[in-house]
C-alpha cells in the first residue's frame, strides 16, 4: 500500500507526516512524530495507556486508523504543559499527590482528566471514577489518581475565580 500524507493539528500546531493506511494513530505518534508519552499497552483499547485527545475527546490511539484523522486536532501529554514548560493543574496535582508510581498509565490518566475537567470543572468523585474507568493502573490502587484529579479541578476553579 502506498503511504499518504496526513495533515492535522498536533498539540496546537500544524503537522504533516506520511503513513500507510491502517496504521494506528499511536504508531504514527510514536514512530513518525517521536512523541512517546502515549504508550503501547494491550493494543486492543482495554488499558488506556495510549489515550490522547482527538478533537477534545479521549480516544485509545491504538484503535484509531490514522487515515481517519485528516484535519483533526490531536493533543498528547507533550502538549499539556505551557510553552515555557510550566506544568498545568492536572500535571501538578498528579506530581504533588503522588498519583504516579511506575508512570505507565500516567499519560493516559492525565489526558482523560484534562478532557473531564474541560467539560466539567467540578466533578464528583463518582464522575472521576467513571471518567478513568477505561484506564488501567497496576500500581496506585486509584485512590491517589482520583484525589489528584479532584485536586486539579479545585486548582483550576481557584484560578478561574481569581
Amino acid at each position: 500500500m502506498a503511504s499518504t500524507v496526513v495533515s492535522l493539528r498536533l498539540n496546537g500546531r500544524p503537522a504533516e507526516f506520511l503513513a500507510r493506511p491502517g496504521t494506528s494513530l499511536l504508531s504514527s505518534l510514536r514512530d513518525s512524530l517521536g512523541l512517546m508519552a502515549a504508550k503501547r499497552g494491550c493494543a486492543q483499547g482495554g488499558c488506556g495507556t495510549c489515550t490522547v485527545l482527538l478533537d477534545g475527546r479521549p480516544v485509545m490511539s491504538c484503535l484509531v486508523a490514522v487515515e481517519t484523522i485528516e484535519g483533526a486536532s490531536v493533543r498528547t501529554l507533550e502538549g499539556v504543559a505551557a510553552d515555557d514548560g510550566r506544568l498545568d493543574a492536572v500535571q501538578s496535582a498528579f506530581l504533588d499527590g503522588f498519583a504516579t508510581q511506575c508512570g505507565f498509565c500516567t499519560a493516559g490518566m492525565i489526558m482523560v482528566a484534562e478532557s473531564l475537567l474541560a467539560g466539567n470543572p467540578d466533578p464528583s468523585r463518582d464522575e472521576v471514577v467513571e471518567a478513568i474507568s477505561g484506564n488501567v493502573c497496576r500500581c496506585t490502587g486509584y485512590a491517589s489518581i482520583i484525589a489528584a484529579i479532584l485536586d486539579a479541578a479545585r486548582r483550576k476553579r481557584e484560578v478561574d475565580v481569581v
